[in-house]
């Protein structure tokens, strides 16, 4: 048996407080090993929230608000999810079988303003965002391992269902949080299931294959408040998967991988026919849409203590299709491409010390002819993650660590780029017993006034002219903060 229980409060350091509070709970009960076994989990959590949304360059720079203000002080919101779920698994010889099955209740309620006073100049653009449904499913699957000829084989099947009861999804224009009108209001029931096979041949002490086939199929009902934008629709789409390894060769090994995939979009998109906001022709999209990738890379542990791999990578997508939440609808993007190198390391030079560096550069195009360019917009281009971390040298243990995302565009014509962020954490601990340890955090060491996300579009503040106004909103980063802990173990 497995209970544990976390009570949250934080309130930040925004001028108008998160009044953040969260509990949650799970407990398990469980028999048996990962081999032969099953177990059943019930999970529980719920928060309420207040929310210092993203906010108008503009605002902080005339000085209507600071750095770490909001304006409008009633977005915020609150959620519950609870969930049961039941997993089996039994080993017999040389076969496997796995089986899973959950429901979960959900419900949130959400409060927004990003346009502040654009859509409506007296009272606000603040929306309320509802969802609530269940979710059930189960699945199985079955690995097998055998020999052909004198090759091992490992081969997996299995099944997936899922069906999601949403009863209210829906969209509100609000006012501190007080209704004003609804902009729709749906309902919708999404089932999904899929079939997959996956084969595994070990052809030589050096090469090995995988190659998998999965097939999905979706089926859409939307009960809509505009009988227009309500109906059924169903979609379906084949992925196969193929992928190789080469080696080891003195510890390195090269691998490659290819298929296709696919990601689906809000059920609501696929039937409707008119604007909820303005009543206008709207067109459907396709609710899965293509997604076609592949990747090539090395890894190798043949210098002492470290461990390398760099992988190139490539991803196209039939459509970028966007949820525009003030409005209720799902735009129709354009097709995009995708690609990028990344580098990973892990060096351990002695048992106590390690170092890790990881680099990431990508680009994100637009395939299409378009006049207002080919860049995604919010697509980064350069991450970097590093750190030096110590653990257990004479008990005590802690590490410095380097988050930093590099420049993105914010326009289809790269005109207006963000700027990058840089944050610096590091953390010094005792473990003054086997069951108690003591710890110092502190995040942005050197208080850097970066920001955490970055969008540019048009917005009105109530002292603005009743014009659309464009500007960059951004949300900030947490300023330098501390934090002490004190943990017991039993």
């Amino acid at each position: 048996m497995l209970g544990a229980v976390e009570v949250d409060h934080n309130d930040g350091p925004w001028t108008h407080p998160d009044i953040y509070r969260k509990i949650d709970g799970l407990l398990r009960y469980s028999r048996g090993d990962t081999i032969n076994g099953f177990s059943l989990t019930a999970m529980g959590s719920q928060g309420t929230w207040n929310s210092t949304d993203q906010i108008p360059a503009r605002a902080v720079s005339e000085g209507l608000i600071g750095r770490f203000g909001t304006i409008d002080a009633t977005d915020g919101g609150d959620t519950y999810r609870y969930s049961g779920s039941f997993e089996w698994q039994r080993a017999h010889g040389n076969a496997a079988t796995r089986l899973t099955a959950y429901g979960i209740g959900y419900d949130l309620n959400l409060f927004s303003n990003f346009t502040f006073f654009l859509g409506d100049p007296v009272n606000g653009d603040q929306v309320d965002q509802t969802d609530h449904r269940f979710v059930s499913g189960d699945g199985i699957s079955h690995r097998r391992l055998t020999v052909w000829g004198e090759r091992s084989v490992q081969n997996t099947f299995g099944a997936q269902l899922r069906n999601d009861d949403i009863s209210n999804v829906g969209l509100y224009h609000t006012k501190a949080r007080t209704l004003l009108d609804t902009v729709r209001q749906d309902a919708v029931l999404q089932t999904s299931g899929a079939v997959y096979m996956q084969n595994e041949v070990q052809w030589a002490p050096w090469l090995r294959t995988l190659a998998g086939l999965r097939s999905d199929g979706y089926r859409f009902r939307v009960d809509a408040s505009d009988p227009a934008n309500g109906g059924t629709d169903h979609a379906g789409l084949v992925s196969p998967k193929g992928g190789a390894v080469l080696g080891p060769w003195r510890g390195t090994e090269l691998y490659v991988n290819a298929g296709l995939g696919f990601h689906s979009n809000d059920a609501r998109g696929a039937t409707i026919t008119r604007d909820p906001a303005t009543g206008e022709r709207a067109d459907r999209v396709t609710p899965l849409v293509r997604a076609r990738g592949a990747e090539l890379g090395i890894r190798t542990v043949a210098v002492p203590h470290l461990q390398s791999s760099v992988a190139v990578w490539t991803l196209n997508l039939d459509s970028e299709l966007v949820f525009a939440g003030d409005a209720g609808t799902t735009e129709a993007g354009r097709p995009s491409h995708r690609d990028g190198v990344e580098w990973a390391n892990y060096y351990a030079p002695r048992p106590w010390l390690i170092f890790d560096g990881d680099l990431s550069v990508s680009q994100a195009h637009f395939t299409d002819d378009d006049p207002s360019g080919d860049h995604v917009p919010g697509a980064v281009e350069t991450v970097v993650s590093a750190g030096v971390t110590v653990d257990n040298a004479r008990h005590m243990f802690g590490s410095v660590r380097l988050r930093y995302l590099g420049p993105r565009p914010l326009l289809e014509g790269d005109s207006v780029r963000s700027k990058a962020t840089s944050l610096m954490n590091a953390q010094i601990g005792d473990k003054l017993t086997s069951a108690i340890r003591i710890s110092l955090d502190v995040f942005n060491i050197f208080d850097a006034k970066d920001s955490d996300i970055d969008y540019y579009y048009t917005s009105r503040l109530s002292v603005d002219p009743l014009e659309a106004i464009y500007d960059i909103h951004f949300h900030p980063t947490l300023p330098r903060t501390a934090r002490v802990s004190l943990t017991f173990g039993f």
